[in-house]
């Protein structure tokens, strides 16, 4: 029998939580020696019946099953002081071993601005090769993804659910795109539906599989803060994007800065965080009216979208839509500070 069949059946043994299934399989190294210490010989039949079902379900919505100590589980995450016994991976397998990561979470109430941001921040992080993970909660998590996405980068999201259950429900299409073009990966069996207390515990994954942590809009009460927290005790790196000081989506993001995160006042400084440069980038030659007129008037320097309007003589409505088709092709980026500048 193999390794990964043992590894599934010493998970689901009564008594064998997270930090005991570390412990075993650290002083046994093997899932086999491991599974005979912890389980009584009458019990290890129905164990491993109810193993082979499991991994069974997994194939059947096109996920595999990776025990902790086994060669192909994630290395970051056994950093973790309660590792998941069993991880449920769908996707790039690889990405999580390749390539800076970097976690962008926040609040579900997302203002616009944060939302626009995320989106700025994880397309480039993407573009630069970077791996950006979340969690593919409401707002800023789900800008995170389509940041990303929409670059035509990579992006992993750690679910609170089982491997197919999209949560919420209005996220199927993402949760599916993500699936095709992407990673997702959870701790929790297929079919499993949310449950409060599982979405502090996917934290901790997305902290450990991350490089660095960017904090978008956070309460003081907030589970991106929770990610935070993990990530400092596992050594990352965490950074924040500053927001008013008079908006209770940013009081906890801007606590964090307060008390020494990086702050993240361009994208620029998230890519900097983890050692990348943003591609160059420009517009085809094929661009044309408003769009090439935005495009040349930028050549003398960043400004802003009130700037723009009155340089290009373009009315203000026309430019902005000129500088998101320009964005979305990579030549233009917006500063936080608001400023428009070529990349």
């Amino acid at each position: 029998m193999d390794a990964a069949l043992f590894g599934a059946a010493l998970a689901l043994a009564p008594g064998v939580g997270r930090v005991r299934y570390r412990e075993l399989l650290d002083r046994h190294l093997r899932h086999e020696a491991a599974f005979a210490e912890a389980v009584a010989e009458w019990e290890r039949g129905l164990l491993l019946d109810a193993a082979r079902a499991l991994s069974s379900s997994a194939r059947a919505v096109g996920a595999s099953a990776v025990a902790y100590g086994s060669p192909d589980y994630p290395s970051r995450l056994r950093e973790l002081s309660d590792p998941p016994p069993l991880l449920f991976v769908r996707g790039a397998r690889e990405w999580m071993e390749t390539g800076p990561a970097v976690a962008i979470v926040g609040t579900r109430a997302a203002t616009g601005y944060g939302e626009r941001v995320t989106r700025e921040i994880a397309g480039q992080l993407a573009r630069a090769g970077a791996l950006v993970i979340s969690g593919l909660a409401r707002g800023i998590d789900a800008a995170a993804h389509r940041g990303a996405l929409e670059s035509g980068g990579r992006t992993a999201a750690v679910l609170g659910t089982g491997i197919d259950i999209a949560y919420p429900a209005a996220h199927r299409s993402l949760h599916a795109e993500i699936g095709a073009r992407g990673l997702l990966l959870t701790e929790q069996p297929p079919g499993e539906k949310a449950s409060g207390g599982s979405f502090p515990e996917r934290n901790r994954i997305i902290a450990a599989l991350a490089d660095l942590v960017i904090v978008v809009e956070a309460p003081v009460k907030s589970g991106a803060l929770i990610t935070a927290s993990r990530a400092l005790e596992l050594g990352r790196m965490v950074a924040a994007v500053p927001g008013p000081i008079d908006s209770p989506q940013s009081a906890g993001s801007n606590e964090l800065l307060r008390d020494g995160a990086q702050c993240i006042a361009s994208a620029a400084d998230a890519l900097a965080l983890v050692g990348l440069t943003a591609p160059p980038r420009a517009p085809s030659r094929e661009v044309d009216g408003p769009d090439r007129v935005v495009w040349d008037a930028l050549g003398r320097g960043a400004l802003d979208l009130d700037t723009l309007a009155s340089t290009t003589a373009l009315p203000a409505r026309e430019v902005l839509a000129a500088v998101t088709r320009l964005e979305l092709r990579g030549a233009v980026e917006c500063a936080l500070t608001g400023e428009i500048r070529r990349r």
